[in-house]
């Protein structure tokens, strides 16, 4: 699920004259092994699609690890996806931010069931929106009712005028606190991220620091995800990454790397393919959280029939997805996607085995683009997830 209103703006085919020639290039010893060679058809797959760049690694087992790129880091240049490359992290942080509210319940700090209210008097308030009835599970699980309403960029003027704005939380849960709730807490479901910007903000209130520096103290650290990096209000990404790009409109393909992400305390984080990889499996390993609260975590509900046709038989837990696999059983994932960078992600329920794909590039310009953009990428981490042990040392 992507970050923000501008999800639906991408690059479309017409740039095609500008890619890279049609094939996967596999990083991968010994190259012989199917896991290698499902990945490398997969991303290419996707490159096929339009998608200008594309860069995945799966992980067995035994650690073993199978990497493929396909396509173009820079349309202008030609320049080669880098198996290594950073990209925003996007909505992925709501994993994130989630286990950092479990830990905090784990060690008292707060309950799932404290209402938004008793941690942010007030905020939450005006056109029948009631911080008093809504709960933290309900914020993590997108069952608070809250609607979303974070500024975005529909056309290239709107991106040049907006990319580089600042909002502040109480900003944006302001926008939010304009329209009437979607439905009463507890009585359905649709994604807020306005709910995440309320979270960020009450473990501010119980750390009395805030969610970032949280996050790196309790999650990043102990995992060595040194290649996951808070950005702040930097427009840019570290090195090497691919540039982002999106549509707005046929032919009006624009660099839209440039940017600040609209809720810069939650979504300005960058991260590799690696990084991701490590995080998901020391989550469901249990490295991260103790027994109770990771059964929290992976208790679910329906999504709402609108996110059923990207995630069909997909159901939401506290900031973490839970999938079918066509092989039988289910993984665990969060993607995202916001200023022309697309991932998506799994892991087995047991933690032994995962995957993530970045794209940079959202064909976002029409309904069968984003759908066909991400059903290509669900299969990609279903056949790493179904595959067998083989790998790379």
């Amino acid at each position: 699920m992507t970050s923000a209103p501008r999800k639906h703006l991408a690059l479309a085919l017409g740039v095609a004259a500008l890619l890279t020639a049609d094939v996967a290039t596999a990083v991968a010893q010994p190259s012989g092994h199917s896991t290698v060679e499902r990945l490398r058809r997969d991303t290419a797959a996707i490159h096929a699609l339009g998608v200008s760049g594309v860069q995945a690694r799966a992980v067995a087992p035994d650690g073993r690890q199978s990497v493929a790129t396909s396509g173009t880091a820079d349309l202008k240049t030609g320049r080669p996806v880098a198996p290594d490359g950073y990209f925003r992290m996007a909505s992925t942080s709501k994993t994130l931010v989630a286990t950092v509210v479990l830990q905090l319940e784990a060690e008292g700090g707060l309950s799932l069931d404290d209402t938004v209210d008793h941690w942010l008097p007030g905020v939450v308030r005006d056109n029948g929106n009631d911080g008093r009835l809504i709960t933290v599970r309900q914020l993590l699980q997108h069952t608070s009712g809250i609607h979303d309403d974070l500024p975005g960029y529909t056309t290239p003027a709107e991106y040049y005028r907006q990319r580089h704005d600042v909002y502040t939380s109480e900003q944006l849960v302001a926008r939010a606190m304009a329209h009437v709730p979607d439905f009463p807490p507890g009585e359905g479901w649709a994604y807020s991220n306005t709910g995440y910007v309320l979270l960020d903000m009450i473990i501010q209130k119980v750390t009395g620091r805030p969610v970032h520096e949280e996050i790196e103290e309790r999650v990043l650290r102990p995992l060595g995800l040194d290649q996951t990096r808070w950005m702040g209000t930097s427009p840019g990404l570290p090195r090497p990454h691919a540039k982002g790009y999106q549509l707005f409109g046929p032919g009006a393909v624009v660099d839209v790397t440039d940017q600040i992400p609209v809720d810069s305390e939650n979504l300005s984080w960058v991260t590799t393919t690696r990084d991701e990889n490590r995080l998901l499996r020391a989550l469901l390993a249990g490295r991260l959280l103790p027994a109770r609260q990771l059964a929290e975590m992976k208790r679910t509900v329906p999504v709402s029939a609108e996110v059923q046709q990207l995630w069909p038989g997909g159901r939401y837990g506290l900031g973490l997805v839970e999938r079918p696999l066509t092989c039988g059983g289910t993984y665990w994932s969060h993607e995202g996607g916001d200023g022309g960078y697309i991932t998506l992600n799994g892991v087995t329920d047991d933690g032994r085995r995962s995957v993530a794909v970045s794209m940079s590039e959202a064909r976002g310009d029409t309904p069968e683009h984003i759908l066909g953009q991400e059903n290509a990428a669900g299969a990609l981490i279903d056949h790493a997830l179904c595959a067998g042990d083989s790998g790379t040392p």
